[in-house]
Formats: C-alpha cells, structure tokens, sequence
C-alpha cells in the first residue's frame, strides 16, 4: 500500500524503486497464498503418513511428509524476510501520511517469519536425514536477524511519529 501511495510529481526521484517494489510485493502476495494452499496440502499428507500400518512403508511415508511440510514454511521465511528488505527500502521514500503502514508490514512479516520457523522445527523433530536437517536449519537460521530488522523498522515508524 505505501509504494501505492508514492507515486506522482513528489516523488518522481524513486519512481523506478517503487515501481520495482509495487511489482515485486504482488508477487510476493500470490506466493504466499500459494504458500499457505501448499502448507495445507502438505500438512494432510503428514496426517495420512500417520494413518499407515506401522512398518517401513510407514515410516518412509512419515520422513517424505514430514520433509515435505517443511518447506512451505521454509519458503514462508524467505518470503517475509524479502518483505522486511522491501520495508527498509520504504521506510526512507515512502509517503509520510501511510508511514505506518510500512510498519505494519514489517510486523506481519515478523509473525510470518516466527510463526515458520516454529513448523519447520516440529517438522525437523521428525526429520533423520541429517543433510535435510542441515538445510532446514541453516534455512531457518537468519529469523533472528530479520525479526531484528523487522523491530528496527517498527521502531523508527514509532519514533517518527511519536
């Protein structure tokens, strides 16, 4: 919504950053949709896993499944930690009467981002191949330092109208 608002003669010097960025948050909104249809699907195919007679099949099953739910919220994190960049990259241009909003945006990529590591790491309980395990973890190893990021942006929207 802010890059929406940053348009027109004022802001003619970041036009092509804010079309950049209009263009690339519709992209980054139809991928979390399908992000959240594939957590969905993935997540009953863990449950149908578990459904299995006991045996190898089974728990082949389970490992398939379960390596399976984790990427969608794997993907969820790359996705919201882009949302924090295109925040930091707002913050300064944006339009002043929806500053805010670059705020709220960096919040809800915060949830997004702590909300997915969490389902990645139950998923990862259950997860034995030890190279899967390396990925995911090394996948869900930058959150902190977005969630920061995400707070610093929160934090000067707050300072900037308080």
């Amino acid at each position: 919504m802010v890059a929406r608002y940053t348009t027109g003669e004022k802001y003619a010097g970041h036009a092509e950053t804010v079309v950049a960025v209009i263009a690339e948050t519709d992209t980054l909104r139809a991928r979390s949709l399908r992000l959240a249809e594939e957590d969905a699907a993935a997540f009953t195919a863990v449950a149908d896993a578990y459904r299995l007679p006991k045996g190898e099949e089974r728990s082949a099953a389970i490992a398939r499944a379960l390596k399976g739910a984790a990427e969608p919220p794997a993907r969820v994190i790359e996705a919201a930690t882009r949302v924090i960049e295109l925040c930091e990259l707002l913050l300064p241009i944006g339009n002043r009467n929806v500053v805010t909003d670059v705020a709220a945006a960096a919040e809800a990529a915060r949830a997004a981002l702590t909300t997915a590591r969490v389902n990645v790491e139950i998923n990862l309980r259950g997860i034995k191949d030890e190279r899967v395990r390396e990925e995911l973890n090394i996948r869900v190893s930058g959150v902190e330092a977005a969630v920061a990021r995400a707070d610093w942006v929160t934090a000067e929207v707050r300072e900037e109208i308080s």
